[in-house]
């Protein structure tokens, strides 16, 4: 029997974060104009244990309570706010880290930034694509003992408060996209210099920024993840888990959309009715409706797979974790932009007033399509595994070829 039931345990968890979550809702267009989650916020999320450590391997410093646990967090607090969840202590760093990083690397990473509730960043996107290779712009040059990195990495999330940052790099040019080395940097280090907010559609609770990298020295031991397919797989893997919570979190603005607009079109009336018993809107409800029920069921049953897959790994529980999760990524980030649109429309000209949050999930929901993993490379990750090609990273990485993401 398939059973989509949360524990005990879970509900437990998922209650609390709701509450947390209510209790920001009076103040989500206050984060939205000052464009950061207050630091007071983000100490509270962390001493509930909120974030990224959630689903991250004891043996790797996290609680070890899978990514099942995560998604469905996640998704509640993605219900009152989708930008909060970006801010949370870690960040999507600590996914990195605990992808790329071997055991005792992580171990050693990992608190620096978790034990104090901090931050990190990963810079992964860069803003052009380079003209005259494969591969990124920013180059790691092989020195005595380390290396030197130049180059400017653009679309960082949390950069500005980041603590550490994971640097990807071009470490051999010849080899294109097989030549990528990843680095753990200090954002204090000499050479490291962080731009200031880049203003965006949506998610305005957390802040994008470039990351200018102007001869940062790095020891040998820094670089983590290996190279060539070794690299490729890790980096996937972490996209593919990011990419996840990304769909949790569509799921949640989805779920908030339907509940708001189904209040609205109960309590609108026209020619004597309210609104949503007309054929038309009862329908698109219905649509909606449907739309999250099958991003839910997705997102979590991909968690499962990751979960399973760590319990006992395999290239084959490898393959389908990834499977699972391009489908719940892509069909997730398309239901979160039908859903706020619908909202919108439904909504009528009151859809465009700030004083509703239906034209703030709108915005939220397309933002959402462009962080970690894209819709299409999403379909691009299905199609190559269903093909059984192999997993290029110019095709299966988020690439400034096909389109920048935000990390």
């Amino acid at each position: 029997m398939i059973d989509f039931q949360p524990t005990e345990e879970q509900l437990l968890m998922i209650r609390a974060v709701s509450q947390f979550a209510a209790g920001l809702r009076p103040n989500i267009r206050e984060f939205e104009h000052a464009r950061e989650v207050p630091l007071a916020v983000l100490a509270e999320a962390a001493a509930m244990g909120l974030g990224p450590a959630i689903h991250i391997a004891a043996s790797h410093g996290g609680a070890g309570l899978g990514l099942v646990t995560a998604v469905l967090l996640e998704e509640a607090l993605a219900e009152v706010d989708a930008g909060v969840a970006f801010g949370l202590p870690g960040g999507s760093f600590a996914t990195a880290v605990a992808e790329l990083c071997t055991g005792e690397q992580a171990a050693a990473w990992l608190p620096k930034v978790l034990d104090a509730g901090g931050m990190g960043a990963v810079c992964f996107s860069e803003s052009k694509p380079s003209r005259e290779r494969p591969g990124f712009l920013t180059e790691a040059t092989p020195v005595d003992g380390g290396f030197v990195l130049r180059g400017e990495k653009a679309f960082v999330l949390n950069a500005d408060r980041a603590s550490h940052l994971l640097v990807f790099a071009q470490v051999d040019a010849s080899k294109g996209w097989d030549g990528l080395g990843a680095f753990i940097v200090d954002a204090k280090a000499e050479g490291v210099r962080v731009g200031p907010a880049v203003p965006t559609l949506g998610l305005n609770a957390v802040r994008s920024c470039t990351v200018q990298l102007d001869g940062v020295r790095v020891t040998a031991e820094a670089r983590v993840g290996g190279s060539g397919q070794e690299l490729t797989r890790a980096t996937l893997r972490f996209f593919a888990k990011e990419g996840l919570k990304n769909a949790a979190r569509s799921v949640g603005l989805c779920q908030s959309a339907l509940t708001t607009s189904l209040e609205y079109v109960s309590n609108r009336k026209a020619f004597g009715k309210p609104i949503g018993h007309f054929q038309a809107i009862a329908f698109t409800l219905a649509d909606r409706s449907m739309d999250v029920d099958a991003a839910r069921t997705l997102t979590w049953q991909a968690a499962a797979r990751w979960d399973q897959h760590e319990a006992k790994p395999t290239s084959r529980s490898e393959k389908e974790a990834l499977l699972a999760s391009a489908f719940a990524i892509s069909f997730a980030l398309e239901a979160a932009m039908k859903a706020g649109d619908c909202a919108v429309q439904l909504h009528g000209g009151a859809g465009f007033i700030r004083d509703y949050i239906v034209e703030k999930l709108m915005r939220d929901a397309k933002q959402l399509q462009v962080c970690f993993l894209t819709a299409e490379q999403a379909d691009q990750i299905a199609a190559t595994l269903e093909l059984g090609l192999p997993l290029d990273p110019a095709v299966v990485l988020p690439t400034p070829e096909t389109q920048s993401v935000f990390t």
